[in-house]
């Protein structure tokens, strides 16, 4: 897929895959804005670099553990953002697609 909006991204949600050309960090992210955090968390958990860190921080901080959430925020070098789950999705398919 080429870069996009993200209205275009989350139009791709009425198929059951995601596009064939997403980046594993963009699947992750389809498959987190459908709901299947099971299959994101799953793309994600054995990538050893810092954009799968960060959104396997992003994951844990949707789920509700915060404490592993900070973990992973700070092996992605950042910080947990002060914004909304759905702005912090939003800005990192922005990102990632």
């Amino acid at each position: 897929m080429p870069k996009d909006t993200l209205a275009n991204f989350k139009a791709t949600f009425s198929s059951t895959t995601p596009p064939m050309d997403l980046s594993p960090y963009a699947k992750a992210l389809w498959y987190a804005g459908k709901g299947d955090w099971n299959k994101s968390h799953e793309i994600v958990q054995d990538i050893e670099d810092r954009d799968a860190a960060r959104i396997h921080a992003f994951l844990h901080r949707q789920e509700g553990d915060v404490s592993n959430a900070r973990y992973w925020y700070n092996r992605a070098g950042t910080q947990m953002p002060d914004i909304s789950l759905d702005k912090e999705w939003d800005a990192l398919v922005l990102e990632y697609i």
